[in-house]
């Protein structure tokens, strides 16, 4: 509504609550604060949570690496008794030098290429 000097009047409807609508009112408040901490607890749960996920994907990458040169000292400990052991049959232990000095010479091979 205005007024002669164009200034805007803001009127209040103010009308008497029932007791039903007053508890219905009360009711939905305490729901809708419920939902509000439900809310900010699922926030720091999912906060949480994606936390302890980027240290276990960090230890999941460590042990995959770890594995990885445990792998290759496993095999140069296997070829390395292979090459040593008095009980292997020469003709089994020339064959895996050889293999091993060939992808020796592919790898030089291709530093040079």
């Amino acid at each position: 509504m205005k007024n002669a000097s164009n200034d805007y009047i803001c009127v209040n409807f103010c009308f008497s609550m029932t007791e039903d609508k007053k508890k219905l009112l009360t009711d939905l408040e305490f729901r809708v604060r419920q939902v509000m901490y439900l809310c900010d607890t699922l926030k720091e749960e999912n906060s949480r949570l994606k936390s302890d996920l980027q240290v276990k994907n960090k230890q999941l990458t460590e042990t995959t690496e770890q594995l990885s040169r445990l792998n290759t000292k496993y095999d140069s400990l296997k070829m390395a008794r292979t090459i040593t052991a008095a009980s292997v049959d020469v003709k089994i232990a020339k064959t895996k030098l050889s293999k091993l000095v060939r992808e020796v010479d592919k790898c030089i091979n291709l530093l040079n290429s």
